[in-house]
């Protein structure tokens, strides 16, 4: 493995090598980048009434990018030696002998600066919740090996840009930002569930624990319990904003993509599940619409 990694890695002109970075940090695949944007957006307007600083926005859409392209190098980096009897993963750059280990090490190291560099242009309160946001994604990537819940945890690193975007906009993480805080790792518990179940033959071979191998056979029957947790959640966010009509309907769209998730996944076949999990990107899409709409039609912004 080793000398078939090196090789590949050399071999490669610069064109085709930058090509093998960018898939490492899964830039060809930006669901992970919505996934993470979402929350981070409903934060944003939220906190700022409709009315985010640009400032703050730039910062915190750039280092979406930056940190789950740093996410993905570190998980490539320490999955090195399970995703090659993985089929879903056997293909990715370090796997397949395309960059190397040193070469990959480097890259998160770099991004690692960047995000640095990024939170620098925060204020305090951010500045400090950023530190802990480093070591949610540190610590995840090891994470799988030892608990049950890894997407519990999963959660709680994509969510923490929510805490994050209301000490930058507003100079503290108030009840609302816990509360949207809560709604995002409910929601990635959700769709990493599905995605979850795509592996979980492959994870039950390799020894990689996950809520899919957890739940078994009810989890559809959790997943469907889940989302209504998360709808209730959306519902107290609306209430405690002060949020009108358009997001309420936001929500029911919601509730209905939610059962079109379940009927994806109703066979529990792998194409089925990953569409499921795919798929959610509208969910976070269609929440942030629904605030973005109330802020934009309402007559003030606290109405």
């Amino acid at each position: 493995m080793n000398k078939a990694v090196t090789s590949g890695s050399s071999q490669a002109g610069p064109g085709q090598q930058f090509r093998h970075y960018a898939r490492l940090m899964r830039l060809d695949k930006p669901i992970g980048i919505w996934l993470l944007l979402w929350p981070m957006l409903w934060a944003l307007w939220l906190a700022g009434e409709g009315r985010p600083d640009g400032g703050v926005f730039a910062v915190f859409v750039l280092g979406v990018v930056v940190m789950r392209s740093a996410g993905c190098v570190l998980n490539d980096l320490v999955d090195r030696n399970i995703d090659p009897y993985v089929e879903r993963t056997r293909h990715r750059p370090i796997a397949s002998g395309a960059v190397t280990p040193i070469e990959a090490l480097t890259l998160f190291i770099g991004l690692s600066l960047i995000a640095v560099g990024l939170a620098a242009m925060l204020n305090r309160p951010a500045q400090i919740l950023a530190v802990f946001a480093a070591l949610l994604t540190l610590t995840y990537p090891f994470i799988k090996r030892y608990v049950s819940v890894p997407q519990f945890f999963l959660g709680a690193a994509f969510g923490w840009a929510v805490p994050m975007a209301f000490a930058a906009q507003s100079g503290e993480a108030g009840q609302l930002a816990w509360l949207v805080f809560g709604s995002a790792l409910v929601w990635a518990v959700i769709y990493d569930t599905f995605y979850a179940m795509v592996d979980r033959e492959d994870d039950l071979r390799v020894g990689v624990k996950s809520t899919a191998i957890l739940f078994g056979d009810l989890d559809l029957f959790v997943i469907g319990g889940l989302q209504l947790l998360m709808l209730a959640a959306l519902l107290f966010i609306g209430n405690m904003a002060e949020l009108g009509n358009w997001y309420y309907l936001a929500i029911a769209i919601v509730a209905i993509l939610m059962g079109y998730h379940q009927w994806l996944a109703r066979g529990r076949s792998k194409s089925g599940c990953f569409a499921a999990f795919l798929h959610n990107h509208y969910i976070g899409m269609v929440v942030f619409i629904g605030i973005l709409l109330h802020y934009t039609f309402s007559s003030s912004p606290a109405t």
